[in-house]
């Protein structure tokens, strides 16, 4: 086992190497097992995850390759202390996000009180004026959300890296990691309070008949279909909840009222958990060749008789360009102070923040502004010459397309690879769902884990993995 860069907070060893509070039975189990059994377990894991068919799509190879999640066996561990900060700060983080989206599609107090200038949002790609002026059950249009966390620098302090209301994924891969976590490291999670993560199918579902109004809603998952990255997590949850995986073509609407067709007939349905993007929704609202989703459902959605989860429009609060407002949005919302902070970021659309990135391109992260699954990112100290002349030119081209942070000093996790056992760089996913009484937060979420060494970017599509996410109980046994 690798000792830990005095450079990067160690999520398992202090940089003495010796056990964090909550650690010393996973750091036990690293010191007492060779390598090369944990690489067998690694292997088996790989294993289940493929006969489980957990898989994902690689977009940027011609070839559309899908392949197994990459699962590493180390789990990370979070004391149970710790997690109650994080569920707390995601839950006023989203309740803000929340507030912001139907005050942006309503009264607009936000702008009017000059804390988001009204171009930000309203020339936003993801504004979707469609939703001006409805009024739903419950101001809840992020229903289920993704909070992207990091540890920054030797200190180990959280930061927000991003926020995903759209239609934020991994959820699978979080319980199917932990599924083998208790089947192939018994004794090792058996030995501590681990809290659970199994229920989140029935707590989403609970939520959407919550944000529904109705008694006994029918609910179905919406899917683009198999060639999607993320489709095995819609069949996954789809089978995990008890109801219908659908595609566009099962679902239409008549008199302002969506139906799925059955071997049994047409019936309604009052819930669509979509897991498509806005523009392919509806043909006759957004892109008129979509044949992805359901033609005049935004009409059915406007006349209150089905609910969008997530609603479209919602886009328009994780938009990186956005992000760096959320602070105030708590202070204006909430009249409350951030319990988890930005990560500090330049604009590109300010004339000095602008001047600054291109005088430190080789110091920075830069990101486009609708960017996601970690393409199209510059990562300064990492990149060529070439490959930061060539960025340059295209933030001159479109400077409010982007913006750039610190190089951040990621805390790494100690991970199986080829080398051995080694710390890797990593990052969490908590997800997050809002209902009409409450916010709920299955404790631990997705582990992502950059797998290449030096490498920052943890997407499953840039070469990355995931791990289990342990919140314990410190000072207890099972």
């Amino acid at each position: 086992m690798a000792s830990p860069s005095p450079k990067f907070y160690d999520e398992i060893l202090k940089p003495d190497g010796s056990a964090r509070p909550g650690c010393e039975y996973v750091a036990q189990w690293l010191s007492e097992n060779k390598p090369a059994d944990i690489a067998t377990l690694n292997q088996q894991a790989l294993s289940m995850f493929y006969r489980r068919g957990v898989t994902f799509t690689v977009y940027s190879e011609a070839s559309n390759i899908e392949r197994v999640i990459p699962f590493d066996i180390i789990p990370r561990i979070i004391p149970a202390d710790e997690w109650r900060m994080l569920e707390k700060g995601c839950e006023q983080r989203i309740r803000a996000l929340n507030m912001f989206i139907d005050d942006l599609y309503h009264e607009q107090h936000i702008i009017q009180a000059g804390i988001i200038p009204a171009k930000q949002v309203l020339v936003n790609d993801c504004y979707q004026p469609w939703m001006s002026g409805i009024r739903l059950p419950h101001p809840i249009y992020a229903h289920i959300s993704g909070i992207d966390l990091i540890r920054h620098g030797d200190d180990g302090c959280y930061y927000v890296l991003e926020d995903n209301l759209r239609t934020p994924s991994g959820v699978s891969y979080m319980i199917e990691g932990r599924n083998i976590s208790e089947s192939l490291l018994p004794d090792l999670f058996g030995k501590q309070k681990v809290l659970p993560v199994s229920d989140y199918p029935a707590l989403l579902k609970e939520n959407l008949i919550a944000c529904s109004g109705r008694d006994d809603p029918n609910i179905v998952v919406l899917t683009p279909g198999r060639y999607n990255s993320a489709y095995y997590e819609h069949s996954f949850l789809a089978r995990e909840m008890g109801v219908p995986l659908v595609h566009g073509y099962d679902v239409f609407v008549e008199d302002n009222f969506a139906y799925v067709k059955t071997v049994t007939g047409r019936h309604r349905v009052d819930v669509i958990y979509r897991r498509l993007d806005d523009p392919f929704l509806d043909p006759l609202a957004f892109r008129p060749d979509s044949i992805l989703g359901v033609p005049g459902l935004m009409a059915a959605y406007r006349a209150g008789n089905v609910l969008i989860c997530n609603a479209p429009g919602t886009g328009v609060a994780d938009d990186k360009s956005i992000y760096p407002y959320v602070d105030d949005m708590i202070r204006f919302y909430l009249s409350e102070e951030p319990v988890l902070h930005n990560v500090p970021t330049y604009q590109c659309r300010k004339p000095d923040d602008l001047k600054y990135v291109l005088d430190h391109l080789d110091e920075l992260v830069v990101k486009e502004t609708q960017g996601s699954g970690g393409y199209g990112m510059l990562i300064g100290p990492k990149s060529t010459k070439q490959e930061i002349a060539d960025y340059r030119k295209r933030i001159l081209a479109e400077p409010e397309g982007f913006i750039a942070q610190p190089t951040l000093a990621l805390s790494t996790c100690q991970t199986c690879v080829d080398e051995g056992i080694a710390p890797r760089h990593i990052d969490l996913r908590p997800f997050v769902l809002s209902g009409p009484d409450k916010v709920r937060i299955v404790p631990g979420g997705l582990t992502r884990v950059a797998l290449r060494e030096g490498s920052l970017v943890v997407n499953s599509s840039q070469g990355g993995g995931v791990k289990d996410t342990w919140v314990v109980e410190t000072g207890e046994t099972s």
